[in-house]
């Protein structure tokens, strides 16, 4: 198995990366946080959340708070084992190639 067979494909967007980075050092993130860190459109936002949470990545939690609506996103203890691997999948190709 060569390096780059570790590098997850389901990271292999910015939006998906900037929503597991936030994830994995935050217990959780709400759409509004999330679309703000990484500037991106509603429709933008929930299509990657949602390809991250039908891998098991993570998980959406949907609330009111008062009368407004809140969703929640967390990493799953998958998703960050496997963002991990990504991230050092990575960082093994930039020494190999340094």
């Amino acid at each position: 198995m060569s390096i780059i067979d570790n590098i997850n494909k389901a990271f292999d967007h910015r939006v998906r990366l900037g929503i597991m980075s936030v994830l994995v050092v935050n217990e959780y993130a709400d759409f509004r946080k999330l679309k703000e860190l990484l500037d991106v459109t509603d429709g933008n936002l929930a299509s990657h959340a949602r390809a991250l949470e039908q891998a098991g990545y993570i998980t959406v939690q949907k609330q009111f708070i008062g009368r407004k609506p809140n969703t929640r996103y967390m990493a799953t203890t998958q998703g960050k084992n496997a963002f991990q691997d990504h991230i050092d999948a990575l960082e093994a190709l930039i020494r190999k190639n340094t």
